[in-house]
């Protein structure tokens, strides 16, 4: 993957200078919610909770903002492929695209779906059309999955961007909506499909990036990273054992399966998770 000196998106804001914490846990998310996705991840609940409401962050240092500029510079160079290959693809269908923005944060955040601590990870806020993420996650997916490479962090922000595509082109609000009037199991599956077509869609836009130059080796590390966050691995890690009916992201089997097939084919109808009977 050939990243470094591309163009740079401009709807990438940089919130990490002004600390983050010390704010309250209200709006969409929640409590309860933040909760429930830490505990998803493997998390400590209350760690998170406490690092939202916790003191001010540590003076940042020359050799962080050194950190913090590389990774804002591959993050707005990933987000304006995203830009090209979906605006392509928009058009296509006789759609404009419209590009989100991309907010980097350090600790916690407030978003206009609720506050959200650097903790839960990164994600998309349909309320107001942004992806919010603490690049620190991309140091996680190594020390925690054991999972490196330029294209594993890049499979994370156009997981997060498909989530806006799917925020477009209304399957996000038929989903939620149907998800009101199921139980609980069934509400899950409708998620499942929902994470499953991010997925599907990261593989479709690298699938045609072009300025990029992403080859094989990158697409194994994007299925590396899927694999390592599939539910049944971070279930059988957080409490030992494997729970299908409060599986909200897939399993690693097939989140590996569906970006691979946007990938392989290219082709947006081909990402319909919602029309297969076996998930």
């Amino acid at each position: 993957m050939q990243w470094r000196g591309g163009r740079q998106s401009g709807n990438v804001e940089d919130s990490r200078g002004s600390g983050g914490r010390g704010l309250m846990v209200g709006g969409g998310l929640g409590t309860l919610a933040i909760a429930l996705i830490a505990l998803l991840l493997g998390k400590n609940p209350s760690t998170v909770l406490d690092s939202i409401n916790g003191n001010t962050a540590a003076p940042q240092t020359e050799q962080q903002a050194g950190i913090d500029d590389e990774a804002k510079e591959f993050v707005s160079v990933v987000l304006a492929e995203t830009e090209v290959v979906w605006g392509d693809i928009f058009r296509q269908m006789g759609r404009e695209y419209q590009q989100p923005k991309l907010r980097l944060f350090r600790d916690a955040v407030e978003s206009g779906c609720g506050t959200a601590s650097s903790q839960v990870g990164p994600f998309y806020c349909p309320l107001d059309g942004k992806v919010y993420l603490d690049n620190t996650f991309f140091d996680e997916l190594s020390s925690r999955f054991q999972v490196s490479g330029d294209f594993a962090n890049a499979y994370v922000i156009a997981h997060e961007v498909g989530h806006h595509v799917q925020n477009l082109l209304g399957i996000s609000d038929n989903v939620h909506q149907a998800q009101g009037q199921l139980s609980e199991r069934e509400a899950n599956r409708l998620s499942v499909k929902l994470e499953l077509q991010a997925d599907f869609y990261a593989g479709l836009w690298a699938h045609h990036s072009k300025t990029l130059k992403i080859n094989e080796s990158d697409i194994g590390e994007a299925l590396a990273a899927a694999s390592a966050i599939g539910d049944d691995k971070l279930q059988q890690q957080s409490q030992g054992q494997v729970v299908p009916d409060a599986f909200t992201h897939g399993t690693s089997e097939q989140r590996m399966y569906w970006f691979k097939k946007g990938w392989q084919t290219g082709d947006i109808r081909q990402g319909d998770t919602f029309g297969d009977e076996a998930l």
